[in-house]
């Protein structure tokens, strides 16, 4: 039986090309290796799972790379790109500093740095999760993070930059990697799935890319559990039932409810959700994404802050239409009252209800205002 390998790992991109949603970082990166002017020490920042350590195994394996195609992508053929693929290279040292962040792991780094690279121009160190190196750690780092030998580059990652002393920013050239787009995690995992030959529905893979915040690994590890989930047919509805979001068309009913102050009808569809076991603050939430959505899209400005999929859009669209802005903007104010309100509040259902009251009343009186 052949062993799986998760998606993350599988598909983990092997060239600056192919990282995704960070196109101005890698763009940088490949233009200093092309003029030679490669910083001796690099502090990658950014959340979890947008790339920071794969942009720093990429960025190790090209610059050692002996024949660089002209797009300065490693050629995935010479001696030095064949050790690198199989975990056997000498001139990248990897170290997790959650784990080993005392002085003593520090001073041993330090020692390695002195010994020249045996294949190659440089010896590349990353270090993540930087920030948890202990203070001595940190001041035994300085010296040799300020001046090291013209063969050593260091790659520091974190998600946490502002743990990071002041005297070690100072050393280092700083990228700070971005949420990577919806859009553009669902179009990475369309790919993956015509690839592994899993069928899907488009708006089923923009939800898992919603659910993953930014962070295409934690989307990789949802779209695994969905195609075994799903046994490699991916629907929307087996997306929300295995992730247990609360769908968008409740929201639509709740507020359609709402605008023709149909309270009775809003409140059995919250009764409803309730049932399904969702959380009423979780359904506040949501309600309030939905207004905020609302407002997004009456103004064509605002309108790519909404990132969904064409048919949902319209549905946006064709709701904000049916509202004015100002009864919306209330809405987003009792919504946001109800949510500082609610882990204090001794009866949460029925402030969650006495909200959706509220909401109730608002385009009525925007009407009797502009008749």
């Amino acid at each position: 039986m052949s062993q799986f390998v998760v998606s993350a790992r599988k598909y983990r991109p092997q060239t600056f090309d192919t990282v995704v949603g960070q196109g101005g970082i890698t763009e940088t990166l490949k233009n200093a290796i092309k003029t030679k002017h490669l910083a001796q020490a690099f502090l990658f920042c950014g959340s979890r799972g947008v790339g920071k350590t794969t942009t720093a195994r990429i960025l190790a394996k090209t610059i050692n790379c002996f024949q660089r195609t002209d797009n300065i992508e490693a050629c995935d053929a010479c001696e030095s790109c064949l050790s690198f693929n199989s975990g056997s290279s000498l001139n990248v040292y990897e170290l997790d500093a959650a784990s080993n962040n005392s002085v003593d792991d520090i001073r041993g780094l330090i020692d390695q740095v002195r010994i020249a690279p045996q294949l190659g121009d440089f010896k590349v160190y990353i270090i993540d999760e930087v920030h948890m190196l202990s203070p001595a750690a940190f001041n035994a780092f300085l010296k040799t993070l300020e001046e090291p030998p013209p063969h050593a580059i260091f790659i520091l990652a974190t998600t946490e930059k502002h743990k990071i002393i002041p005297t070690i920013l100072s050393r280092c050239q700083i990228f700070d990697f971005s949420r990577i787009r919806v859009t553009d995690i669902a179009l990475h995992l369309a790919n993956i799935a015509d690839q592994e030959g899993v069928k899907y529905e488009q708006e089923g893979l923009h939800l898992i890319a919603s659910k993953a915040d930014g962070a295409l690994r934690d989307a990789l590890s949802i779209f695994d559990q969905l195609v075994t989930f799903s046994g490699g047919n991916i629907t929307y509805q087996q997306v929300l039932t295995n992730l247990h979001v609360l769908d968008y068309d409740y929201y639509l009913k709740v507020v359609d409810y709402l605008r023709k102050e149909d309270l009775a009808g809003a409140l059995l569809v919250f009764s409803d959700i309730l049932n399904r076991g969702f959380d009423g603050h979780q359904f506040l939430l949501g309600l309030a994404e939905h207004f905020r959505n609302l407002l997004m899209v009456k103004d064509i400005r605002t309108a790519p802050l909404l990132e969904a999929t064409d048919s949902v859009r319209q549905k946006y669209i064709q709701q904000a239409g049916e509202w004015e802005k100002q009864p919306i903007v209330r809405a987003l104010h009792a919504i946001s009252k109800a949510d500082v309100g609610y882990k204090s509040s001794k009866n949460q259902r029925l402030l969650v209800e006495v909200t959706l009251m509220e909401l109730g009343s608002l385009q009525q009186e925007s009407e009797k205002k502009n008749p």
